[in-house]
């Protein structure tokens, strides 16, 4: 078993400042600091001979800079040398908030042969333009490792395992500049080490100092994806087993049980979901939509777990199509089904960055929505995972009495209102995560439908932590689980309810959506005596006019899951 020895490894050029509070934070857990001074000035090197009095911290002074990449590895051989099982790189300038420091070090001890490293959390502070460029480097390492398993390959604040790290430098001559960083995560990937990844909040304090050179380390950056880009072609074979086996060790575990919605991983990550925000924004629409279907091709061919969804869906949608004598439309595949999931992606940047107005939209029930902004009513939408639901944020652009709250219930509610407001401040839609519908839940939401806002709830995913709470109802031919939740709740809160679902034209060479408004119930009562046979007809006729709705379009159909069946989850 191998022993758990590591060290801290401070690279340091010109950050004497900085430092001492960096060590003073390291201190409490008891391990070596060895610190690597790159050939900074005299002041820093002032500083770091403090330092160096200090118990258990060693300094290493280089003649001439190196780079950032120099230092580190300066760092490893001198940690290799003392023998420790790791090395922990914390950056000097202190923009990494080290109360992440405590996971890193659980899972390298838990994961002694993998390289950790943190994912960043950035917030107000960071440079947009640093933001945005780091998406191009991450396009390119995905395509290096053909995988997305590298989440983000610049981030400093990492544990590595010193053996391992060792044979691969040894084997290999790595930049050691600024291209450092992500070069040795994607030959370490190449050469089999498990990569894994940890959130850290990362901070732009407003006198840091940066030692990037805009023009030389683009530069170096450029050819460093160049050699990796040539170095990948022969390893590809070697590459797409490795994809093929741990997609084998994925299914494996998933055939163990069935899996819950709310466990299978996102699709849509938040730095997923920023790069596309970056080449949208860049490119425009058209740029987009070209990119998306080699992507969507992409993933069609290695998504297996969302094909064979997809195809299990289309094939009941085509059984009741059969059934009920309704025309489909065509091409209907798996293919064009994902491929229309990517173009909603695009549809809600598109809303979040408020390019949608009412002009893209025919609005189906605007009678409604007309009182209900004259009477300043708050009311309870149920929506859905079919077609975009964000585009009541482009209806809000033009209606501005109208609040938007949309319930949630993953834990991506706070990265996700973060993605929305750094696409557009002045979003009106709001995130509310709940682990479950309580008499806290109510009360807030209680509060909100008083102040004349709008609160949004899925209806066609089951409970996260009541899973069995669930109403059968009849949908595409099929008994299907619904949750009870969101009907009970809106018979507590009292407020009309209403449907509202947003399909995309196809038909249209621009983007336009059919939104349909329509009222549900003025007040869902479930008296306490027949309280069942209520819920049960409120859950009838939601599948009812949601099954109305697919059927207008069931490419724009997103549970990509076994939606008639629940998982061996036991409550």
């Amino acid at each position: 078993m191998t022993t758990f020895r590591p060290c801290f490894l401070i690279p340091c050029y010109n950050h004497g400042k900085t430092v001492p509070a960096v060590v003073d934070a390291l201190a409490k857990y008891g391990y070596p600091v060895i610190i690597v001074d790159d050939g900074s000035n005299d002041e820093t090197q002032t500083i770091l001979a403090e330092q160096a009095q200090r118990a258990l911290v060693t300094v290493i002074t280089l003649a001439n800079n190196q780079g950032k990449g120099g230092a580190v590895i300066a760092g490893f051989e001198e940690a290799y040398r003392q023998s420790f099982s790791h090395a922990i790189q914390i950056d000097a300038d202190g923009q990494h908030d080290l109360d992440a420091l405590p996971k890193l070090i659980d899972e390298a001890h838990s994961h002694p042969t993998a390289v950790i490293s943190g994912c960043p959390v950035y917030d107000e502070s960071v440079p947009k333009s640093r933001l945005y460029g780091r998406y191009a480097t991450h396009v390119w390492v995905w395509i290096e490792t053909l995988s997305m398993s590298i989440k983000d390959s610049m981030c400093g604040f990492r544990a590595y395992p010193i053996g391992p790290t060792i044979k691969v430098l040894s084997r290999n001559t790595i930049g050691q500049r600024m291209d450092f960083d992500t070069e040795i995560l994607v030959r370490m990937y190449w050469d089999g080490c498990d990569i894994r990844f940890v959130e850290t909040k990362v901070i732009y304090p407003e006198d840091g100092l940066s030692h990037f050179d805009v023009l030389w380390d683009n530069v170096k950056i450029s050819a460093m994806h160049t050699r990796l880009f040539f170095g990948m072609l022969p390893r590809i074979p070697r590459l797409l087993k490795r994809n093929k086996q741990k997609k084998a060790l994925l299914k494996d575990q998933e055939t163990t049980t069935n899996i819950h919605w709310s466990k299978q991983k996102e699709r849509g990550t938040v730095i997923g979901i920023k790069l596309l925000m970056w080449v949208y924004s860049i490119f425009g629409r058209r740029v987009f939509a070209a990119l998306l279907k080699a992507v969507i091709g992409y993933y069609y061919l290695i998504g297996a777990s969302a094909r064979k969804e997809s195809e299990h869906f289309l094939a009941q949608v085509s059984q009741y199509a059969h059934d009920n004598n309704q025309p489909l439309p065509t091409p209907f595949n798996s293919y064009q089904h994902l491929l229309s999931f990517g173009h909603t992606m695009l549809d809600k940047l598109a809303g979040w960055r408020g390019d949608l107005s009412t002009q893209n939209i025919t609005l189906h029930g605007s009678e409604h929505l007309a009182e209900l902004t004259e009477s300043k009513q708050g009311i309870i939408i149920l929506g859905s995972h079919l077609g975009n639901l964000e585009l009541c944020r482009a209806l809000s652009r033009d209606y501005k009495s109208i609040k938007i709250n949309a319930l949630v219930f993953t834990e991506h509610a706070e990265r996700f209102n973060s993605v929305m407001k750094a696409v557009n401040p002045d979003s009106e839609l709001n995130l509310i995560q709940v682990s479950s519908l309580g008499p806290d839940t109510a009360i807030l939401l209680q509060q909100k439908l008083e102040q004349g806002e709008w609160v949004v709830i899925v209806g066609d995913r089951t409970s996260v932590t009541k899973e069995q709470r669930s109403i059968w109802a009849d949908f595409l031919g099929k008994p299907a689980p619904f949750p009870q939740g969101p009907f009970m709740l809106a018979s507590v809160l009292k407020a009309p309810v209403y449907l509202l679902f947003g399909l995309r034209d196809e038909q249209q060479a621009t983007p336009h959506f059919d939104v349909y408004f329509e009222p549900f119930s003025k007040q869902l009562t479930l008296p306490r005596k027949n309280r069942t046979e209520a819920l049960q007809s409120a859950v009838t006729r939601y599948a009812e006019r949601l099954e109305h709705y697919t059927m207008k379009a069931p490419l724009q159909w997103y549970n990509f899951f076994n939606f008639w069946q629940l998982s061996n989850k036991k409550d």
